[in-house]
């Protein structure tokens, strides 16, 4: 379990640990624990929400932040992933395509796009809108890397961790997502702790006397979290089941791309429906 962690904080972030142990069996509890990584990276990167100034300000800052502490891994795989599936090219030319350094204009729409999103999405929420939508972008790699996935080439870190996560730990790590998603809406609700700020109770609303309709919108994260994450999930699968169509299997550029769109997608839920 240690060689795990080490592996997923090392491979997932810019914290530095010491890997030293790298093969199939801790890569794929490496991506069962990445989940946990994104509770971390949320927790962490969460805080220039909290900043006076324009909340749109706060959002921007927050999700940079965030692409800091993950080296832009996962954008890069997107911008990549995007090159490579917008080429129109066969698998084996679209693979090579998206081994290259630069990026083209299908990269750099999405790329943009995608952060747009984010960052819009996450002026109207709170800290733990973020910190989901974070867990909800590590748990589509944990689904990415199930048995029944196949890798795309031979070598590479999609090489390494495709194929190593049984389906019942994908299962369970997403029953363990779902609760802590509704603990965090529920701290959110009650303007408990970090969660509380910048939540809607944590700005006062439905704590007015005989306001009801307030008071329905200020308990209402509890379920819209984990609303996101099903829909941040299922919007990852369904990029997943567009890639092993066009390419065969999954990539790290794939893996990356999943992670910003399940991130994207529970940020957009969440801000529609809280």
């Amino acid at each position: 379990m240690l060689d795990g962690t080490r592996f997923a904080i090392g491979t997932l972030s810019v914290f530095p640990v010491r890997v030293t142990r790298v093969d199939r069996g801790v890569a794929g509890r490496a991506m069962v624990l990445a989940p946990v990584l994104g509770l971390v990276l949320g927790l962490v990167s969460c805080w220039p929400l909290l900043l006076p100034g324009p909340p749109l300000l706060g959002a921007a800052l927050a999700v940079g932040l965030l692409a800091v502490l993950t080296r832009g891994l996962h954008l890069d795989g997107l911008a990549d992933l995007a090159d490579g599936l917008g080429s129109g090219k066969p698998a084996s030319q679209a693979l090579d395509i998206m081994k290259k350094s630069d990026i083209g204009p299908f990269g750099v729409m999405t790329l943009v796009l995608v952060l747009v999103i984010q960052v819009a999405a996450l002026s109207g929420l709170g800290p733990a809108a973020l910190v989901a939508a974070c867990v909800t972008g590590r748990l589509a790699l944990t689904w990415a890397c199930r048995s029944v996935v196949p890798a795309a080439r031979p070598d590479g870190l999609g090489a390494l961790v495709a194929g190593t996560v049984r389906p019942g730990a994908a299962w369970g790590a997403t029953a363990t997502a779902l609760a802590a998603a509704a603990a965090l809406g529920s701290m959110a609700d009650h303007g408990i702790g970090l969660m509380g700020l910048g939540s809607a109770a944590g700005h006062g609303l439905g704590l007015v006397a005989g306001d009801e309709l307030g008071s329905v919108a200020g308990h209402r994260m509890v379920y819209v979290l984990p609303l996101g994450v099903v829909a941040g999930l299922g919007a990852a699968l369904l990029l997943l089941r567009h890639a092993r169509r066009r390419l065969g299997g999954v990539t790290g550029d794939v893996l990356g791309a999943l992670v910003e769109t399940a991130t994207a997608a529970t940020l957009t839920v969440c801000a529609l429906f809280a």
